[in-house]
């Protein structure tokens, strides 16, 4: 059963670090450091969707991390 969510949790990393990577494009390093010059959108389409799947992503990924510090 340990294995299960050791499994479950490696694939929600994984997951997650490819949803976050993808989202930081058209990142230079100036906006790394604070100085971006550029100014704030509103998410639409497919950045919107891509934002959501990675807010439920890391809920998941939170709420496995749990249950497995608790049942283990």
């Amino acid at each position: 059963m340990s294995t299960v969510f050791f499994i479950v949790q490696i694939i929600l990393s994984i997951l997650l670090i490819a949803l976050v990577s993808m989202q930081s494009k058209n990142l230079g390093t100036s906006a790394m450091f604070g100085g971006s010059d550029s100014f704030q959108t509103s998410r639409r389409g497919f950045e919107r969707t891509l934002f959501n799947l990675t807010v439920a992503v890391s809920v998941l990924f939170f709420l496995v991390a749990v249950a497995s510090a608790m049942l283990f």
